[in-house]
């Protein structure tokens, strides 16, 4: 057991922040404690003096960065701030891992990883927490076995984000263009748009319809039905949104010998085929098909059918994944996810978003990145609260 410690500041007191350095000051982070906090917000002054005496607080993260208390920092500001910061702070020498997403668009998000890769030694890591619950980890291994062969469809429903319109009234910025970059895509969803990557691969065209401000008072989407292309001949649908009270959450994966079906994030179904599913349609008659539609054949006869349910990890992975940045910055333990990885989630959603405006197909491996960031910003200039980008 390393004896190391790793001082985390905090970039941002708010509720992710907040929470954080509660699981750090309550010493449930091997390998960590909390270094100091940063933010702007007066007021955070004296709720960190309250909950977390003692610790250094600055009003500048800069300030944080070149202090000494730190020798890394996570990064729970809003999403246009996660490259410059990470930029910053890798440039100071000081470990970083950000906050999802990556950023909002794909030339500020190669910017910091092009920054990071020219500094190796300094640790860049991303909070994909998804990827330490262990129904995703053990489909992942199931997957990468090549048990279930290749890959053919894939679908993930997850309309599990309902949000009322009192949410997105807290803040001037949420669901803005340009104070948060989009709506449901880069604030509920990049989760699974990083876990369905993970599992699936990285989709190599989309196209989408995005309902922009349907069923809220919002400019942004908060309804998304994509279709994507993995090539190969392999496809795969993607739908979220956040005005669904009931909600559903349904990820499907259909490979050449067997299925797999994740329902509510716990439940997984596994069906496993006697033989390839090419084979079974080649060998079997006609009667014996009839005979397995009416239930007069065995049906283990060509699929088996394993059931799993997992117990909530609600609240674990955080701390999970910030174990294992500390570890890594003290041992060398490889990565949950490595920051650069964040990119192909931003590469998705934008992409999702630039098909929906411009009612194409869009390349996401020879990315138009130029043509995103020109429609993005045209979307500020009409809000006219927020800067653009460049």
């Amino acid at each position: 057991m390393s004896e190391k410690n790793v001082r985390l500041g905090i970039i941002g007191l708010g509720a992710q922040g907040g929470m954080y350095a509660g699981v750090i000051a309550e010493g449930k982070v091997a390998g960590m404690s909390l270094g100091a906090i940063a933010d702007t917000d007066p007021a955070k002054q004296d709720v960190a003096a309250e909950k977390f005496p003692g610790v250094p607080f600055y009003d500048d993260y800069v300030a944080m960065l070149d202090s000494g208390d730190v020798d890394a920092v996570v990064t729970t500001v809003p999403h246009f701030l996660h490259p410059e910061m990470t930029i910053t702070a890798i440039g100071k020498g000081i470990h970083t891992l950000t906050e999802k997403p990556a950023g909002v668009y794909t030339k500020q998000v190669q910017e910091m990883n092009d920054f990071a890769a020219a500094h190796p030694e300094t640790t860049f890591a991303i909070m994909f927490n998804q990827r330490t619950n262990p129904v995703y980890t053990d489909l992942k291994a199931l997957i990468d076995s090549g048990e279930l062969g290749a890959l053919r469809h894939t679908s993930w429903i997850i309309t599990s984000w309902w949000r009322p319109q009192g949410y997105y009234d807290q803040s001037e910025w949420r669901a803005t263009w340009g104070g948060e970059g989009g709506g449901v895509l880069v604030n509920q969803a990049p989760h699974q748009l990083d876990l369905w990557q993970w599992l699936a691969g990285s989709p190599k065209k989309v196209f989408a319809k995005l309902a922009f401000g349907f069923q809220r008072d919002i400019a942004t989407e908060d309804e998304v039905n994509a279709v994507v292309d993995f090539g190969e001949g392999v496809t795969g649908h993607f739908m979220t949104s956040t005005n669904d009270i009931i909600g559903t959450d349904r990820l499907e994966m259909l490979f050449d010998q067997g299925k797999v079906i994740v329902d509510k994030s716990n439940k997984v179904t596994i069906y496993r085929l006697s033989k390839p599913e090419r084979e079974l349609s080649d060998s079997m008659t006609m009667q014996d098909v009839a005979k397995l539609f009416r239930g007069e054949m065995d049906a283990s006869e060509v699929y088996t059918v394993e059931e799993k349910e997992y117990e909530s990890v609600w609240g674990k992975q955080h701390i999970d994944v910030l174990t294992n940045f500390a570890a890594h910055v003290n041992d060398g333990t490889p990565l949950i996810a490595d920051g650069a990885e964040g990119i192909n989630g931003v590469r998705l959603a934008s992409g999702m978003q630039l098909s929906a405006w411009t009612g194409r197909e869009i390349d996401l491996v020879d990315y138009p990145a130029e043509e995103y960031l020109a429609e993005l910003n045209k979307r500020i200039e009409e809000e006219g609260k927020f800067p653009t980008r460049s």
